[in-house]
């Protein structure tokens, strides 16, 4: 029988040994395809003197495929009914550290800082559930933390999203917030066959490289993400409807067609045709113009 913990059978004899049942309120979906999971962490490039950071290790297929690979690994699990599985199913990788915590309420860097030698190649690389994906993302870019990337499977639908180009009908302010923090790419959907149990939707892998500074200069980084907040709060509106609705009164109106027209921007365009560098020239006026 194959030693990796990613196969039907071993997966099968590892929940029945501990009479583990999933909890759907954790989003938990193990995945039961080595070749996969190889895949995803190929797409990491990690090294052997790497680092990787694992949020939600299930019973630990992933994290076995991560060990493999590089020096240290340090894994979140929220579920404490996990803990004993993982000391068992990864008894063989003493240089992985599981932190029985909520990611979402962890000091990352205070982690990052006991675990990880100083300026050592990091990525994150997981399998998230899909009904926290989002908040983790952005804790992960928003608290630039020091790693390389994210390689994270999550729901193909908000990989989509995250990955959006101006004009299409996925772009939206999930796609600029994680853009202005990394590169965003689609690197492989996933069937949702390889998982137990079976999501409804398929999956895709993300890869998200950190830029070394954003691609847009801002007077106002707090702004900037609140203006592209109320500019997608309903998308079939215009800009302007959007704006003079969750940003700004119906007084303000005269100054804010003043402010679009200087940055030749249509009041009557939608959120989603507008370009980062729009936005932020946008942003950049309106702080100016004080209003």
């Amino acid at each position: 029988m194959s030693k990796d913990i990613a196969t039907p059978n071993r997966t099968k004899d590892i929940l029945k040994k501990y009479g583990f049942t999933f909890k759907k309120s954790l989003g938990q979906n193990f995945l039961i395809d080595t070749n996969i999971l190889n895949n995803i962490v190929d797409c990491a490039d990690l090294e052997n003197e790497s680092g990787a950071i694992e949020i939600g290790p299930g019973i630990g297929a992933l994290t076995e495929q991560i060990a493999k690979r590089c020096e240290k690994v340090v894994a979140f699990e929220i579920d404490q009914r996990l803990l004993p599985i993982l000391k068992e199913t990864l008894s063989a990788y003493p240089h992985v550290t599981v932190v029985h915590s909520d990611v979402l309420e962890a000091d990352i860097h205070k982690v990052i800082r006991e675990n990880f030698k100083e300026n050592q190649d990091l990525m994150v690389v997981a399998n998230l559930p899909y009904y926290v994906t989002t908040p983790i993302l952005l804790k992960l870019l928003e608290e630039k933390l020091p790693i390389r990337g994210i390689v994270v499977m999550i729901q193909k639908e908000v990989a989509e999203r995250i990955a959006a180009k101006p004009g299409t009908k996925d772009y939206g302010s999930l796609s600029i917030a994680a853009q202005y923090y990394a590169e965003a790419r689609t690197e492989m959907i996933v069937p949702k066959t390889v998982f137990v149990p079976q999501p409804n939707v398929d999956s895709a892998v993300l890869k998200l490289t950190l830029r070394n500074e954003p691609p847009v200069k801002l007077k106002d980084e707090g702004f900037f993400f609140k203006l592209i907040r109320a500019s997608f709060a309903q998308r079939r509106k215009t800009l302007m409807n959007n704006l003079t609705n969750n940003l700004y009164t119906k007084n303000e109106r005269e100054k804010l067609e003043k402010v679009l027209q200087e940055c030749e921007i249509d009041p009557t365009r939608r959120g989603e045709t507008l370009s980062m560098e729009e936005f932020a020239l946008l942003a950049n006026a309106l702080i100016d113009m004080e209003i």
